[in-house]
């Protein structure tokens, strides 16, 4: 996947990310947080879903996004 497209998956699974989590972020920690959650999470369900392809990856992202969130606002926000 190009660094282009990383970051444009990225940014949209970022947003949705913190849409459904309900915070509010910067543009920057939104795309940062969909970039890292779009690793994570599409690593693991592109291994557990490879049949279903990109989709796998923009789900993946989502829910990757989600749990950093959560991990951030459980163990580091202060």
């Amino acid at each position: 996947m190009g660094i282009i497209a990383l970051i444009i998956i990225g940014a949209a699974a970022g947003f949705l990310a913190t849409r459904f989590m309900k915070i509010e972020a910067d543009v920057i920690t939104t795309v940062v947080i969909g970039i890292a959650g779009a690793l994570v999470g599409g690593l693991i369900l592109r291994g557990l879903l490879t049949v279903m392809g990109w989709l796998a990856g923009f789900v993946g992202a989502v829910l990757g996004a989600m749990a950093l969130i959560w991990l951030w606002q459980t163990y580091f926000r202060k």
